[in-house]
Order: C-alpha cells, then structure tokens, then sequence
C-alpha cells in the first residue's frame, strides 16, 4: 500500500497500490465462476480496462477516471473494503458523501490553487458536488459497474438497485444571447484596442474566434483540436463555395458551412498573422493561434477565458449606461462559451432555416458526407446558411 501511507491516504488510480485485502482480487461480488472477457485481476486494473475504451477521447477519458478514482478511494479507505465488494447499501452511502466530502482535510483541496494529480496536496474534491455533478457521477459509475458485469469481472451491478425517478419535464433554459445581446458583444469586439501590432493581433483573433462559434456553431473543444486543413472549396453552378470539415464530439465529423462572411474574417486574421489569405491543402496550422510566433493550438481554458474576457467588459458597458440595464450586464456575464453554440442555433431556427440545414451544421447526428463528395442538398444547405444565418458585422 505504498502511496496509501500518508496521512490523507490519498492516491491518483494511476500510481494507487493496494493490499490484496483491499485490491479487489476475492471481492465478495467478482464474477469468479465465469469466463472473463478482460483479463483484470484485481479492481484497478479492472478500472483500466473500462477507462481504456476512451482513451481517444481526453475529456471523457477524464471524468470517468475522475469518478472511478473517487468511488475506489473512498471505498478502501473509509469502508475499508475493496470496491468489488460494495453493496448497494454502500453506494447509497457513498451518493451522501458526494454532496459533502468529510473530513474535508483529506478529501477537499484547500482553498485557492488547484494541484496536479500527483502532487501532494492533491485531493479528489474541489467541494461538495452539485446536484447535477452528483447525478452525473452516478451514471458514469452506472455504466462503468455495469460494463464490468458484461465483461464477466462482477457478478452484479450494485447500482442497478436504485430507484430510477421519473423526473417531470421543467421548463428549459434555454442559454443564448438575444439579438441585442449579440449586437453588444459585436460592440466590445469592435471597440478593443488597435494601436500597436499585439493589438491588433489580438483584435483579429478575437473577431475571427466569435465569428467562427457564431457561424459554424462550434464547441470550444472543436475549435482547439481542429487545423485549417478542414478547409475546402468546391466549385458550384460557377460559383465557388468554402467549407470547413470538424471532427467532433464522439470523433464524429462533419462539413460546415464557411460563408463568404467567415471567409472574409479568416482572410483578416491570417493576414495579420502573416499567411497566406486563405488555407493550403493540408495545411496543419491550428484555428487559432497564440499570440506571436507559436505554432501551437491553444488550450480550451485559454479559449474560454477569451471568450469571457469579451462578455464581462460587454457587461461593464452596459452598467456604464446606468441602473436600467443592470439586469442584461448580469446576463452576459453569466454567459460562457457555450452560449455561442446555442446563439448561432437560436438565429438558424429564428430565420426559418431548415431544421434539418441546422441540425448538420451542429453536427447533432452523424453525417456520412466527406469533403470529396457533396450531394446536392448539400448546396442548397449553404446558400441557405449564406442566405439566413449572417454575422452582420
């Protein structure tokens, strides 16, 4: 048990080691009986090999080992049992420790800094869990314990015991900024600083990053991991249309498509970056750049503190204008990047597009076009979007 000895007797799952009373190896619940379809012999590796599956995908792969290391840590050191042996007794009271993980000293981070995995300061909880973290948690456990019965490592799935509540419908939220919102974030946009080279760099990355998320709809994760090798033209009934291919959420890709307006706006800012007006074949720069010379992506925190950036000096803005408009300066700054996804949808059903139009440009279903070959509709999807879905700046 060699990185279970301090104090706080807290480990990452990676480098976690546990005594054969506690790793899981004669868990009351393990499947001994049958034909196993990994070849896991204890809980961590079992753990492993359910985590394996997502290894292409950073943030998935993330949460799940985040929840699957909690439930295994809380398990050996506050049941004292491995977590092959839990019950459904156990798990229901492992959801109320989620909404309050005690003794904090061992479980919480302290205040301020937020330390690497391996650190050792590092705890498993930031705080209590939110009631949607907490329903969250126990689906991935849902499905991790329930993937671990499939793959003959338990007997039984403890979790499946629990009550499934049929939640009635509420009202959705629906998180988008109204056209007047949107026009004021264009505002702030236009009035950033421009007198020396970084800011205009910075002016135009910024213009360019709204315009992207606003006409493509794109997640910030799709931003970030896609290069400027998506693009393509086609040339249609003499007139040449540009589009964008994202691989997304699920590794799934899809065509967008890249209006003459986006394409304006990426002739502006890879101009001031010093490329040529618009993307070679294979060109494997990323969407967005740092500032200066680096060929790097920038990370999804840098892209969202961007985005936030822009929102919170809108909302000053609008407090400047007097008490009256202090409601809409707390709406905007509420808003995240996320929001952008949901405006850009907002404005396509707005302006009659068709819905089926609007569900490829989001990627909510898997299509199987590729940038090789655009059926008709295709077409028609663009002029549609250039038509109805504008950024008007």
């Amino acid at each position: 048990m060699t990185n279970l000895v301090r104090i706080s007797g807290i480990a990452p799952i990676d480098t976690m080691e546990l005594p054969v009373e506690l790793n899981g190896q004669h868990g009351i619940n393990r499947a001994t009986g049958n034909r196993p379809q990994i070849a896991a012999q204890n809980d961590i590796e079992a753990i492993r090999a359910w985590l394996a599956r997502y290894a292409d995908t950073k943030t998935t792969l993330d949460s799940y080992r985040k929840e699957a290391e909690r439930l295994l840590l809380w398990s050996v050191i506050e049941l004292k049992k491995p977590l092959s042996s839990m019950t459904h007794e156990d798990l229901l009271m492992y959801q109320r420790f989620l909404e309050d993980p005690q003794p904090a000293d061992r479980w919480v981070m302290g205040t301020g800094r937020k330390w690497a995995r391996h650190h050792p300061e590092w705890r498993p909880f930031i705080g209590p869990l939110s009631k949607t973290s907490q329903r969250q948690a126990v689906v991935i456990l849902n499905a991790m314990f329930a993937w671990l019965v499939t793959a003959g490592y338990l007997v039984g799935n403890p979790l499946s015991l629990s009550r499934q509540r049929q939640r009635k419908a509420k009202p959705r939220v629906t998180r988008f900024l109204d056209e007047a919102l949107w026009q004021e974030v264009k505002t702030t946009i236009e009035l950033m600083p421009k007198e020396t080279s970084r800011d205009r760099e910075h002016y135009f990355r910024v213009r360019w990053l709204f315009s992207l998320l606003y006409i493509c709809g794109v997640r910030i994760s799709e931003v970030t991991e896609n290069t400027m090798q998506g693009f393509f033209c086609r040339r249609d009934k003499g007139e040449d249309r540009w589009w964008l291919e994202i691989t997304g959420k699920g590794e799934k890709s899809r065509i967008v498509p890249a209006t003459n307006e986006l394409m304006v706006e990426l002739t502006r800012y890879r101009r001031e970056k010093g490329y040529a007006p618009f993307p070679l074949p294979g060109e494997s720069t990323p969407l967005l750049l740092p500032i200066g010379t680096q060929q790097r992506s920038l990370t999804r925190c840098a892209v969202h503190t961007i985005v936030k950036e822009v929102f919170d000096r809108t909302a000053s803005r609008l407090r400047e204008r007097g008490p009256e408009f202090s409601a809409r300066a707390s709406e905007i700054e509420m808003a995240s990047a996320h929001w952008m996804r949901h405006t850009a949808a907002s404005n396509m059903t707005s302006e009659d597009m068709d819905l089926k139009h609007v569900r490829d440009n989001l990627g909510h279903e898997s299509i199987a076009t590729t940038s090789k070959y655009l059926h008709s509709e295709d077409d028609l999807r663009h002029k549609e979007t250039e038509e109805k879905h504008r950024l008007q700046w």
